[in-house]
């Protein structure tokens, strides 16, 4: 019963608060192939530029290192698409050292470590906010969910191993802290 209730809140995800306004929104990573960003990162990228847009945060933070085989972490290609779209540079934030959601939170964390509490808004997938939100929160950040409105995962057969992986990334984090 308890992997089942967990599994839901995974499925339905925090309550998020569509007119929530933050300091930051932090894009977390995702896989880039070359020098452009994953359909999954591409709509990261593009909800973190919405947000600025509509003024709900001052800056955006790109996360991500360089996989094997990349041209460029995922940070720069983050903020390549923000620049090309618009965003002033001045409003762009890079972590460009991480390769999972902890580290991504983490090192962010010491790049913002002048605020004690920095105020963001997690920009991931839906089925990732759980998980997402809870690290943050962890780290001291002020943090609230901003699912991507758009996600790759649609269809039930796309969107259960993604709540599984979910599931077991998420009691992995409660047993061992990573």
């Amino acid at each position: 019963m308890w992997l089942a209730a967990v599994f839901v809140w995974i499925w339905h995800g925090p309550a998020q608060n569509p007119a929530a306004r933050a300091d930051y929104a932090l894009v977390l990573g995702a896989a880039v192939v070359g020098d452009r960003p994953s359909p999954v990162y591409a709509a990261r990228i593009d909800h973190g530029i919405a947000l600025w847009r509509a003024g709900r945060v001052q800056r955006i933070v790109f996360t991500g290192g360089r996989g094997p085989g990349d041209d460029l972490s995922e940070a720069a290609v983050g903020q390549d698409r923000a620049l090309a779209a618009g965003v002033p540079a001045a409003a762009i934030v890079l972590e460009t050292s991480s390769r999972t959601t902890r580290e991504n939170l983490r090192l962010t964390r010491a790049i913002l470590s002048a605020d004690p509490a920095p105020r963001v808004l997690i920009v991931s997938d839906p089925l990732h906010m759980v998980r997402a939100t809870q690290m943050a929160d962890d780290l001291g950040y002020a943090a609230q969910p901003s699912a991507t409105p758009l996600t790759r995962y649609r269809s039930v057969s796309t969107k259960v191993p993604f709540a599984l992986r979910e599931l077991y990334f998420l009691h992995h984090y409660w047993l061992l802290g990573a």
